[in-house]
């Protein structure tokens, strides 16, 4: 997935850091989170292709055990390639999220592509499903979910938590 406008509602935040210098940071969604920990969880492995460069993005990806982990790329394609080649994966068995210009090109490579309903009317039109949720507000958590109950392990998720 992309990170700004999916994983956070794409507002970059500039704050002092110890020394005095401007730091970028960004929010990202806690539900959004947990959910991408519970695909970690069942083997689905997830990963991110960003155009920026961001400590803050490193250090989320670490914190629900994302397995791919690609910043400073505007040109995804290529990204997109040597994920395909390490993980083994068909382009056809892949999802993606993405929610400006930059994700249309992944988006129609692989099987399965999402886009938050904040995204770009273009990006939308690229989808198989816009989720009800904003980028940064948990699409990210719709999609998990529907990931999780396609492959009959939702009810799982639900009965570890006595939500069932």
């Amino acid at each position: 997935m992309d990170v700004d406008g999916v994983l956070t509602n794409g507002r970059l935040y500039s704050v002092p850091g110890t020394d005095g210098q401007m730091v970028e940071t960004k929010g990202f969604d806690s539900q959004d989170g947990i959910a991408l920990q519970w695909l970690s969880w069942h083997g689905i492995q997830c990963g991110v292709i960003s155009g920026r460069i961001s400590p803050a993005t490193e250090a989320r990806a670490r914190q629900v055990n994302m397995t791919y982990v690609y910043q400073g790329y505007i040109e995804k394609i290529p990204i997109l390639d040597e994920i395909q080649a390490r993980s083994g994966i068909a382009l056809n068995e892949m999802a993606y999220m993405g929610d400006d210009l930059t994700d249309v090109v992944v988006m129609k490579r692989v099987g399965l592509a999402f886009a938050p309903s904040n995204a770009r009317p273009e990006v939308k039109r690229a989808a198989h499903y816009v989720t009800q949720a904003s980028g940064g507000s948990g699409a990210v958590r719709e999609v998990a979910e529907m990931l999780l109950d396609a492959q009959g392990r939702w009810a799982d998720i639900l009965k570890k938590y006595e939500a069932e």
